[in-house]
């Protein structure tokens, strides 16, 4: 039996700010509305607001492990049915969002319709938004609604009635989500892999709340120091204001600045000659804007009653590659830890010792901005171990490509970035080594690794080059290396080239093509129109590529484009791709389906989960006699190649400790 689930809800917490977990705690919590529909039958709904039970029928179904239950963002239906009517198992869940995902469509409800082109009676209701405002959140009160803080049913039956409706609807276009999508199955090795990312999401990770509420406190006391500084300074109301700031500045004879971005006041105190109070006012506008600190707000925000942090991560949040997205506190962009004695900077935190921080360490945002990572912690009595794959997009490239002088500077010395050096200067390796004449090229083959394997250029090298170890070179200069690195490297470029012009063939001819160990097929919806481009990888796992078709780029040559969300807008796009771009998804894609196999190996051995980043694991657990044997035993695990990628020379790094940070 296949049971279609929607939920209402009510909360006082906010869902988006502090998450799932802590939003299902909170003691107001309450199920509204629960609509449903069994196998193809019409959607019925059971108004708990208004005095209606869950028959028994249903919440025996819920536990049945015949009965396969869906929801969108099935998440949330599992935690918040599982606090009312016991807890329920993954195996038994199935995801249309993570479904949607998968086959390259957004994850919101009403975009999937939007972008698959669903009926007028197959969409989300749009009025959802604002009866989810009514009926599902706290209101202010006010003298015209009675000062009540809460907007029941009986407020306004008609608007219930319609929320009623919009709730039904939920499930019926859930349902058509999956009759669409289901010519494009999920695997089921990936429908474990959503299984246990939701048994990590609800595991969590522990959090040192003296160290967090001691930031909030150091943080809140500078800001307000630093701006009465400012004020002092330029007589301004609002330092902090933008329009106000570059006004004063531009007033004061700094008439070319236009904006405040992070990157302009750093290019502008980098080579300043204004007036020192000019600059102080820069610095300080620097020193508020360490926004980082503002993750401490998040983790106060989110963390639940016992301690911990949950639903850091979503499931395929990255679409096309299928990575994983960070949330709430956004683990993916922590700043790093470079500062010494952590230890002690932590204790001075907690302590609440703003001054004895800023004489020891200097900037007080700027060493408060790398404490946030520290903030996560080992449960008591138990380590962090975090383990992350070297250099694994260099490795997996250089798999896919048959690169074998890369592959073997993987097997050996995993020096790539000297190797690749070498190989674009031509000079030994082993004289670009520290203390060596040559030890500057490393730098300079490091951004060349990490701009030029997707057919980036000149453009892209410069983006790259966050240590400047290429501002004494000309872009004629770069020109060469990026020369230099594709002779060295021609297997990789061919592979761009050899991979546009498959999924040009492809497109072009409906026949299915193969470059190494990908495939790529065009698949076809007959029953509703619509068409797209598979690129199945060495897992089975595929990728797609949805409505596409053919153009002529700028240089009147055949190009590709498809329609797909935007990574930067979040919106459905028509977009344009090239051979480099592709083989960048295809190794994420790779990159990551070897993480996700690490990370079902090393559960199943015993080594829990509570967070992950890119090509990193977090696990908490009781320590060993050992620490090196317990790392070890860890990257032992996860430089095991999967079985779908024979002679992948994978390897890791990674330590022992009792927070987390970056080294």
């Amino acid at each position: 039996m296949r049971l279609s689930i929607d939920l209402e809800t009510y909360s006082s917490v906010d869902l988006g700010d502090a998450g799932l977990y802590k939003y299902v705690e909170s003691p107001d919590f309450e199920i509204l509305l629960l609509a449903y529909a069994v196998d193809d039958n019409p959607v019925d709904i059971i108004d708990l607001a208004q005095g209606e039970e869950v028959p028994d029928w249903l919440i025996k179904a819920l536990h049945d492990p015949s009965t396969i239950k869906y929801a969108h963002n099935a998440a949330f239906e599992f935690d918040c049915l599982s606090k009312y009517y016991g807890e329920m198992v993954p195996e038994q869940w199935r995801c249309t969002m993570f479904h949607a995902l998968y086959c390259g469509y957004p994850g919101k409800l009403e975009a999937v319709g939007a972008a698959v082109g669903f009926d007028e009676d197959k969409k989300k209701l749009a009025t959802g938004k604002e009866l989810i405002r009514y009926f599902c959140k706290p209101v202010n009160p006010t003298q015209k609604n009675g000062g009540r803080t809460r907007n029941y049913p009986h407020h306004d039956p008609a608007k219930w009635n319609l929320f009623k409706e919009y709730c039904k609807q939920d499930v019926v276009a859930e349902m058509e989500i999956e009759n669409r999508l289901s010519i494009h199955p999920v695997p089921d090795f990936l429908q474990k892999q959503w299984e246990t990312d939701l048994r990590i999401n609800r595991r969590g990770v522990a959090v040192d709340l003296d160290l967090t509420s001691g930031a909030q406190a150091i943080d809140a006391k500078i800001r307000e120091s630093l701006l009465m500084e400012a004020t002092e300074i330029s007589g301004l109301s609002n330092p902090n204001s933008v329009s106000q700031l570059v006004g004063w500045l531009n007033q004061n004879g700094q008439t070319d600045i236009t904006d405040l971005r992070k990157e302009t006041v750093n290019d502008l105190l980098s080579g300043w000659s204004g007036t020192e109070e000019e600059k102080r006012m820069l610095e300080i506008r620097q020193e508020l804007g360490k926004t980082s600190n503002k993750k401490y707000d998040a983790i106060s925000e989110c963390v639940c009653n016992d301690g911990r942090v949950r639903g850091l991560l979503q499931f395929y949040g990255a679409n096309r590659t299928g990575r994983w997205a960070g949330r709430l506190v956004q683990v993916q962009n922590l700043p790093r830890t470079y500062i010494g004695s952590l230890d002690l900077a932590r204790d001075l935190v907690k302590g609440r010792k703003g001054e004895a921080l800023r004489v020891i360490y200097g900037s007080i945002p700027d060493t408060l901005s790398q404490l946030i990572r520290t903030a996560f912690v080992a449960s008591p009595g138990n380590v962090l171990i975090d383990a992350d794959f070297s250099a694994i997009e260099a490795r997996v490239i250089s798999w896919l490509a048959g690169e074998e002088w890369r592959l073997e500077i993987f097997r050996t010395t995993g020096k790539i970035y000297e190797a690749s050096a070498s190989m674009i200067y031509h000079v030994p390796v082993e004289t670009i080594a520290k203390g060596q004449p040559n030890y500057h090229l490393r730098q300079r083959g490091k951004v060349a690794e990490l701009a030029l394997g997707y057919q980036g250029s000149v453009g892209a090298m410069r983006r790259m080059d966050a240590a400047h170890a290429l501002d004494d070179l000309s872009d004629d200069d770069l020109l060469g290396i990026v020369k230099g690195w594709r002779q060295s490297n021609n297997k990789i470029q061919q592979l761009w080239y050899d991979a546009e012009g498959a999924a040009i063939h492809t497109v072009e001819t409906g026949e299915a093509s193969m470059v190494k160990c990908l495939t790529f097929r065009m698949e076809y919806d007959r029953e509703h129109g619509g068409s797209c481009l598979s690129i199945e990888l060495p897992s089975k796992r595929k990728l797609f590529y949805n409505n596409p078709t053919l153009t002529r780029n700028r240089w009147n040559k055949a190009s590709l484009q498809f329609s797909g969300v935007n990574q930067t807008t979040k919106k459905w796009e028509h977009a344009e791709t090239y051979g480099g771009k592709i083989i960048e998804n295809c190794t994420q894609a790779i990159a990551r389906d070897c993480l996700a196999e690490a990370i079902e190996r090393l559960e199943a051995a015993g080594f829990p989960i509570v967070f992950h980043i890119h090509d990193e694991v977090v696990i908490d657990t009781r320590p060993f006699a050992d620490d090196e044997k317990m790392l070890q035993a860890v990257i032992d695990v996860m430089r095991q190649p999967p079985e779908w990628a024979p002679g992948l020379p994978l390897n890791g790094d990674g330590w022992v400790g009792t927070y987390f940070k970056k080294d």
